[in-house]
């Protein structure tokens, strides 16, 4: 054997099962198609946001969460409905992660030398129902270091298990085939790629060199999901979400391309929850891109004004911050839109000042470096935008700014290739909800979902403007948006038990396969149902993968 474990794929989850291996002195083979220097894979990328449930940074800000309220709001929101099948396994995940992230996972966290913002997000706060879909308090908890800093330790537990001899590191070695023999899962064949220098996320060359195969006793599949090919998404765009756009922004790099997903179906293992993906509406062009049609999600408060192609202002639920799919659906069902891709936020410069943060390790650089007098001095005691938000604003493709309304909406309508905004229809939409705001009360919903996230201190103080007229000058100039549907995650994959263990086609285990992070759709083939909660995806890839690897452990002991 080559080794005890081969773990194909070098993200978090990959990363996190290698670590839970060869901490019980298991010898592994870690194998991925790029190189070293993308270790820790998409999840680098990310803001570094984890959902906790009655963490004592909720608590220190006056936040009443419990075990109960948290998995009242994950049930609303993936609204499982294959309990007899597809989400057989998926509603025991969900239960299983919550009682986690309600328990052990902040001390696991900190074990591992993960430290947490003292602040926490209000992030996906929903459909306005208390049974629906949503968070119905604050649990965006954001790392220290963003995503780059909860991949930190678990690249350093692979370089340190490589020096004592535990871990073998295959990069650019790319899994074609699962060899599965007499039922039971013993190795990988695939294809050696030529070397490659390329900077971490830039797309790599898919030159031939050489064939491979490696064998084990068990082999652990983490390879993420199909976020970067739009092809796979439009193939299972579903019905429910109307048309796929034409056009889309790449929320993801290259390497994550979904090939893992059929390569395992090929051998046999079942997948399931196809239909269910995570894309977001509110994505913007990148002006300094590190893959092809890289995209950057806005990270909005509550106080833009949301308007369709037309220019007509989108419904409830469909407000910033509160209903992704929800707000995807309406744009995409609506058949007066089906010929467009795009939606616009207008605001004020005192909105985008306070309220736009950017996804993103790179588009938090103070957060990523961990420099606590940076975030003070940036985002709380500093004027204007954070800095890589002013980037966008000035450079960005997506951003017109204008002192008026009426020359705001020229420029907007110069950025798509036929004049579909009136400015009169604009002013009277938002002159009507500007006449709200003469009172502490409301009929506007979101005025009063302004108001209601300024109940809460940590929106008061550092994500929610202070409420005013967007017409009013003082607050200007005025700011207008073009939104592109951003690709971002898989919710549905491969179908495993509770130990990580990919399941076949008759819903038994593969003798020796398991499955985590986004390629197992976070854990039983979909752990999210059809509506995530934000926070939930490196949580994901972290508690499954540690799932898998102690799984992995126990069968090669």
């Amino acid at each position: 054997m080559d080794a005890d474990v081969i773990v194909v794929g070098a993200g978090l989850a990959g990363l996190v099962a290698a670590h839970e291996l060869t901490s019980r002195g298991r010898r592994v083979a870690l194998v991925d198609q790029e190189n070293a220097a993308n270790l820790g894979g998409q999840a680098f990328w990310s803001f570094g946001g984890l959902f906790l449930v009655d963490s004592p940074e909720q608590r220190r800000l006056g936040i009443k969460d419990s075990l109960d309220l948290a998995w009242n709001d994950w049930r609303g929101s993936a609204q499982f409905d294959r309990t007899d099948d597809e989400d057989s396994w998926a509603v025991r995940w969900a239960r299983a992660y919550v009682e986690f992230a309600a328990g052990e996972k902040r001390p696991w966290l900190e074990g591992h030398g993960i430290k947490l913002l003292p602040t926490v997000g209000w992030a996906e706060r929903g459909d306005l129902r208390a049974d629906g879909h949503g968070n119905s308090v604050p649990r965006f908890h954001i790392a220290w270091g963003t995503g780059t800093g909860v991949v930190e330790p678990f690249v350093e537990y692979a370089k340190q298990a490589r020096r004592d001899g535990l871990l073998t590191f295959h990069h650019r070695h790319r899994v074609d085939e699962l060899i599965i023999e007499d039922g039971h899962a013993s190795g990988v064949r695939g294809t050696v790629l030529a070397d490659d220098r390329s900077p971490r996320g830039v797309p790599s060359n898919r030159d031939r060199v050489a064939d491979f195969a490696l064998t084990a006793r068990a082999v652990i599949v983490t390879s993420g999901g199909i976020g970067a090919d739009h092809d796979i998404v439009r193939r299972y765009w579903p019905e429910r979400l109307g048309t796929p756009p034409a056009r889309m922004v790449t929320g993801v790099p290259a390497y994550v391309d979904g090939r893992m997903l059929d390569i395992s179906s090929r051998a046999g293992v079942r997948l399931v929850n196809r239909d269910r993906m995570w894309h977001y509406t509110e994505g913007i062009q990148n002006w300094d891109p590190i893959w092809p049609g890289h995209g950057i999600r806005i990270l909005p408060g509550p106080s833009s004004m949301w308007f369709d192609a037309l220019g007509r202002r989108l419904p409830d639920p469909c407000l910033p911050g509160y209903d992704t799919l929800g707000t995807l659906r309406h744009l995409r069902t609506d058949p007066d839109l089906a010929g467009h891709d795009h939606s616009w936020f207008v605001l004020t410069r005192r909105i985008v000042e306070k309220e736009f943060a950017l996804s993103g390790s790179e588009q938090n650089p103070d957060i990523t470096a961990k420099d606590k007098g940076a975030v003070l001095r940036d985002r709380l005691l500093g004027k204007g935008a954070p800095g890589p938000v002013d980037a966008f604003v000035r450079k960005g493709a997506d951003f017109v700014t204008a002192p008026t309304l009426e020359q705001l909406v020229g420029k907007m309508n110069a950025l798509t290739d036929e004049p579909l905004l009136d400015a009169a229809g604009l002013r009277r939409q938002i002159e009507a909800r500007d006449l709200q705001l003469a009172n502490p009360y409301s009929k506007d919903s979101q005025v009063q979902g302004i108001r209601n996230a300024r109940r809460y201190i940590g929106d008061r103080l550092g994500r929610v403007a202070t409420p005013h007229r967007l017409l009013d000058p003082d607050a200007g100039p005025l700011i207008g948006v073009k939104l592109h549907i951003l690709t971002r995650k898989t919710l549905g994959g491969i179908q495993t038990d509770l130990d990580s263990r990919a399941l076949g086609a008759d819903g038994t285990p593969v003798d020796g396969l398991y499955a985590a992070g986004e390629v197992a759709g976070f854990g039983g083939g979909g752990v999210h149902g059809y509506n995530a909660l934000e926070g939930t995806f490196l949580g994901g890839c972290l508690f499954s993968g540690r799932a898998a690897g102690r799984a992995a452990a126990r069968e090669t002991g």
